[in-house]
């Protein structure tokens, strides 16, 4: 398992900034925009996950199978690219970028993400990347298993409505063909997947800060959250607390 295609060095004095939160809260885009604006590397771990599933549906692995799951994360190679375009994703060095935000994928990755031995994989490979800090890191146990340590912890939600409405226009703009109340229905059905799985549950760090943007605009959810990582940026440098 790989990923020596960085999009950018991470930053000589940066944080760790997780962001977690549901299903379509915003978090890819919010993540994406913020380490863009502070200079930081971009992690989305969700694709990460989301890359695995499309191997096991390609392969017509069973998600349930943990000893199939384990022989595919033994040389598993998941690779995230930043281009002008926006990230791409590759896994086994095919482009999945599209795919893996199909309907299909989207129902299948939960289940493949609940797996032990993928969930190893991609906890060591999450953890190498933010290591040197100046990332910005974006899933759903990022603030309480991948990096408790991060120095800014965010909790990104919105009603599970206005998050399938997001999902809904989002698939539609991509040539997607799905029902509206469909869509909703299968953001509540991953939020009960998601927080009811064993291992790494969604969970709200006790220390985050929780950004409910069910009624906010991006840029307004931006602006809110890169003033707190600029803030606490500030404090860091001058408590002389190296990196």
């Amino acid at each position: 398992m790989t990923h020596d295609k960085h999009p950018k060095a991470t930053s000589a004095r940066g944080l760790v900034v997780a962001i977690d939160g549901p299903a379509g809260a915003g978090k890819s885009t919010i993540s994406t925009r913020l380490a863009e604006n502070l200079g930081y590397l971009y992690v989305d771990t969700g694709a990460m996950y989301r890359a695995v599933a499309c191997l096991v549906a390609q392969r017509r692995l069973n998600p349930d199978d943990e000893e199939s799951l384990k022989k595919l994360c033994s040389d598993v190679r998941i690779d995230l690219v930043a281009t002008a375009a926006g990230l791409k994703v590759y896994a086994m060095g095919e482009d999945v970028t599209q795919q893996i935000r199909t309907p299909e994928i989207s129902k299948l990755t939960p289940l493949v993400a609940a797996s032990p031995a993928v969930r190893a994989a991609m906890l060591l490979l999450q953890r190498q990347l933010g290591a040197s800090g100046g990332v910005v890191l974006e899933g759903r146990d990022i603030g309480t298993v991948v990096f408790p340590e991060a120095q800014v912890k965010f909790f990104l939600s919105a009603s599970a409505e206005e998050r399938g409405r997001r999902r809904y226009t989002e698939l539609q703009q991509k040539g997607i063909n799905v029902d509206l109340h469909e869509t909703i229905a299968a953001v509540r059905e991953r939020d009960q997947a998601d927080m009811n799985r064993t291992q790494a549950p969604l969970k709200q760090a006790a220390d985050a800060v929780v950004v409910d943007s069910t009624r906010m605009t991006i840029d307004e959810v931006l602006v809110l959250m890169e003033d707190l990582v600029r803030a606490r940026e500030k404090n860091q440098n001058k408590s002389g607390i190296p990196e």
